[in-house]
């Protein structure tokens, strides 16, 4: 720990102090409580785009063209500007330093969508170690499309849903997989998780969980599909096995009976359950069974806890999946209503968590949304729950309440005001499984660095509603003075008080320096203002 808050003083102390073992990150990352964005540039010229985040290694700022075709990469890069005077911090900046271009080298633009499909613009997921970007194109939703082809009924359909993988250094496109009438969730990468080289991609409407792989080369490569089936073979053995049934009824048949017999293919009236169903079923059959070792009371509690919800367990439709390894998933289940929109409301839905084995196809575990066992795994070893790349350097000190102290305490605070335990844990657990890539590495927000207002904003990538006051970062030490603030929108507040308006904040993963992006409900331009540290 660092005994003087002077940076210089910081500097020779670092010379001759060594850091506890495992802690030199942390000790280094104390520095950033004298390098802050201290300075801001309100109302700064920039192009008329919708920014959307830097990638995880600072390399890349990302944005998007206001009418969702094209891709505009920047690099960013420090202000650098001349002054002959004695005193330069106190003289404001020449007017060319205060232009978007001084911060931001526009690296490419790329069309990327074509004349029916518009890019997702809260869709993106970066590849650190390849320096690849994931991006989605999709045509209009289709909000009451028949359920056909073994869709799910009240799920909505898009013609086309398009997935780009793209080269961020130079804005080639490597590769591209289409998935037609169908539905994935892209708001907030909620229906797409990607982990090392390993892609998995929810179709709600097929319930099928697709696991690709992004070779080096550029090419996304299909690994299996689970949903209606589990192992690669389980098609072809269900076909052999039907055609063998089908031969078998047709010698059987008396001559001049025309009589059809489909006992053997999946028909409307008599389908197969899914793969991945009948798995979660089994499971929870022998779960019920070896809780009881008398057989009468077996029988008993399978009635009770088994077939009188057998109806329930079958119409649960997968939502949402990440990864906890290379070889599990954490898949959530629900009803079709709570699957088919995001709500705020989304821990009144019911809902369970499977523990998924792609190698085996099993099922490991299967708890519901008020579990206080998975609820205490969530809050001891939350970190293990955000599954990062082994390649992402900064993506491992987020801070959470399992592995700071502020954190943990925050989550305290909230649980002691819950008037039911029951709906505390069912809306800590309604975050699971986390979306992949939605909160920002930068070092303004560790709690165990800054205190700040989380209603206001917080490291989870959402838009917040705007307000005229600065938001304050307050040292989490002595002496607990303010460091910087954060301003979102003009810097003498809005003229129109009633007009609804929304902020967005992207911070640099590493260098002091974030974009404060603020807009209206009327597509009206975008107030952007650049903190920096001077």
């Amino acid at each position: 720990m660092y005994r003087s808050s002077n940076i210089a003083a910081r500097v020779f102390e670092r010379q001759i102090r060594t850091p506890a073992p495992g802690a030199s990150v942390h000790y280094a990352r104390r520095f950033y409580e004298n390098l802050v964005p201290s300075y801001t540039l309100y109302e700064v010229e920039c192009p008329d785009h919708s920014f959307r985040k830097f990638t995880d290694d600072g390399q890349y700022l990302i944005s998007f063209s206001r009418n969702h075709q094209e891709l505009i990469v920047y690099r960013s890069r420090w202000l650098s500007y001349s002054c002959k005077d004695e005193d330069c911090d106190r003289h404001d900046l020449p007017s060319n330093a205060k232009r978007f271009e001084s911060f931001f080298t526009q690296l490419y633009c790329v069309s990327l969508a074509s004349c029916n499909e518009l890019i997702c613009k809260d869709f993106f997921l970066y590849m650190e170690s390849n320096q690849f970007g994931i991006f989605a194109t999709s045509t209009a939703q289709i909000h009451d499309a028949p359920a056909v082809g073994g869709a799910v009924q009240g799920i909505p359909s898009i013609e086309k849903i398009t997935f780009h993988l793209l080269r961020l250094q130079d804005g080639v496109i490597l590769d591209e997989k289409v998935f037609c009438n169908d539905f994935i969730n892209l708001t907030h990468n909620m229906g797409v998780f990607l982990y090392d080289d390993l892609l998995a991609i929810v179709s709600l409407r097929y319930q099928t969980i697709h696991i690709l792989q992004i070779r080096d080369s550029g090419n996304l490569v299909d690994v299996r599909a689970i949903g209606e089936f589990c192992r690669e073979d389980d098609e072809l053995f269900l076909n052999s096995s039907s055609q063998g049934l089908s031969l078998c009824d047709k010698n059987k048949q008396q001559p001049g009976n025309h009589v059809e017999n489909n006992q053997g293919q999946p028909t409307l009236e008599n389908p197969f359950l899914s793969g991945i169903k009948q798995r979660l079923l089994s499971f929870i059959f022998r779960r019920i069974w070896n809780e009881q070792t008398d057989d009468t009371l077996r029988v008993q509690s399978l009635k009770k806890k088994f077939y009188f919800l057998f109806q329930d367990y079958v119409d649960l439709i997968m939502w949402k999946v990440q990864f906890l390894d290379r070889h599990h998933l954490l898949i959530k289940f629900g009803s079709v209503d709570g699957g088919r929109q995001v709500s705020r409301n989304a821990d009144h839905h019911p809902a369970f968590f499977a523990v998924y084995n792609m190698e085996t196809t099993e099922i490991v575990s299967f708890y519901q949304n008020s579990a206080d066992n998975l609820y205490l795994l969530f809050e001891r070893f939350c970190d293990h729950f955000h599954a990062t790349s082994r390649n992402s350097m900064y993506m491992n000190f987020i801070s959470s309440h399992s592995n700071n102290i502020h954190a943990l305490e925050q989550l305290r605070v909230i649980k002691d005001k819950a008037s039911s335990s029951s709906q505390f844990v069912k809306k800590m657990l309604a975050s699971l499984p986390f979306s992949c890539q939605s909160q920002s590495p930068s070092p303004y927000f560790d709690l165990s660095l800054f205190r700040f207002d989380d209603k206001l904003i917080s490291a989870t990538d959402r838009h917040r509603q705007s307000t005229d006051h600065p938001i304050k970062f307050i040292l989490r030490r002595h002496p607990y003075s303010l460091k910087f603030k954060i301003k979102p929108g003009p810097e003498g507040g809005s003229m129109d008080g009633r007009a609804k308006k929304i902020s967005s904040f992207l911070f640099h993963p590493f260098l002091p320096l974030a974009l404060s992006v603020q807009q209206t409900m009327f597509l009206q331009p975008s107030v952007v203002n650049i903190h920096f540290r001077k």
